[in-house]
């Protein structure tokens, strides 16, 4: 089979269907981001970011097609024509033309939908939760897109325990105090500070009409919903946020792919995944100030 024909066949698995309208082939970001997709397929590594690393990892298991989530190249689009003189762009491709690597970016057509019990539902969203083993918390949209779960009673500190043992981590930023208790929480997606007000406005107003105490983010900045939380922890108010990091929270749902790619496929094809892993390091202060402990 060629790369190409596994592509198609992936790209009919998913629901193929964004906001009501089916995905526009030209507008969409699934493209083949490196590569020549008419070659045949030996094997392939799914990810979230295709690293240096990961690209190496696919030649070690010879397998020449990456289905990557996120950019290749590092900007929206993934344009290399001012990256030609990059000497970080020169080394990636030299590895990728080594192991004649073709990637591939499965964005839109993921969070389209997989089927799971007979209902579409957001891959990357399900992978969260399947990685987290919280299916029978889960409540909220069909789709599985900003899900949310109704755990057992915890703390702010246990739970940062179990995330960063379950996706892994090397540590989380917090908003909030380590002993909150957790009890709703909310998975939104990401938390900016620029973009519509009503998008601001709709994350504000549901954590205020589901009571929800703890949000976890893929990112984060510091104005509007980390603004509101710091406020509301300073009148007594038991409010977290969780900031995750972007690839850390999305991976889980492409370490999911690996197991419906056979069927998705209709062959027996390798299929690996590969942690792109956690791209942050965090630095502590020994012993902390007494206003961080």
């Amino acid at each position: 089979m060629k790369i190409s024909e596994a592509i198609r066949r992936i790209k009919s698995f998913h629901y193929g269907i964004q906001r009501g309208n089916r995905i526009d082939e030209e507008k969409t970001r699934d493209k083949v981001l490196y590569g020549d997709p008419e070659q045949e397929l030996t094997g392939i590594v799914t990810t979230c970011f295709a690293s240096v690393e990961v690209i190496k990892k696919a030649i070690e298991l010879n397998a020449n097609l990456i289905i990557c989530h996120e950019a290749l190249f590092w900007n929206h689009g993934d344009r290399t024509d001012w990256l030609q003189d990059n000497q970080t762009f020169q080394a990636k491709v030299m590895w990728l033309k080594k192991g004649n690597i073709v990637v591939w970016r499965d964005h839109d057509y993921i969070h389209s939908g997989i089927q799971v019990h007979q209902e579409w539902v957001d891959g990357i969203f399900y992978g969260i939760m399947k990685e987290l083993g919280w299916e029978d918390y889960f409540y909220g949209m069909s789709q599985m897109q900003h899900a949310k779960f109704k755990l057992p009673q915890m703390t702010v500190r246990e739970l940062c325990s179990e995330l960063m043992k379950k996706l892994p981590l090397n540590g989380i930023k917090i908003v909030g105090s380590l002993e909150n208790e957790v009890s709703r929480v909310w998975i939104p997606g990401h938390i900016g500070g620029i973009g519509p007000a009503n998008e601001t406005d709709r994350i504000l107003a549901t954590i205020e009409e589901e009571q929800i105490d703890t949000v976890i983010c893929f990112e984060l900045m510091d104005t509007t919903v980390a603004e509101y939380v710091r406020d509301s922890n300073q009148i007594g108010r038991n409010k977290t946020i969780l900031a995750v990091g972007h690839f850390n929270m999305e991976e889980p749902g492409m370490k999911t792919m690996i197991e419906y790619l056979p069927e998705a496929l209709h062959e027996s094809v390798k299929c690996t995944f590969v942690a792109s892993t956690d791209m942050y390091n965090f630095a502590f202060l020994d012993p902390l100030p007494s206003s961080h402990q």
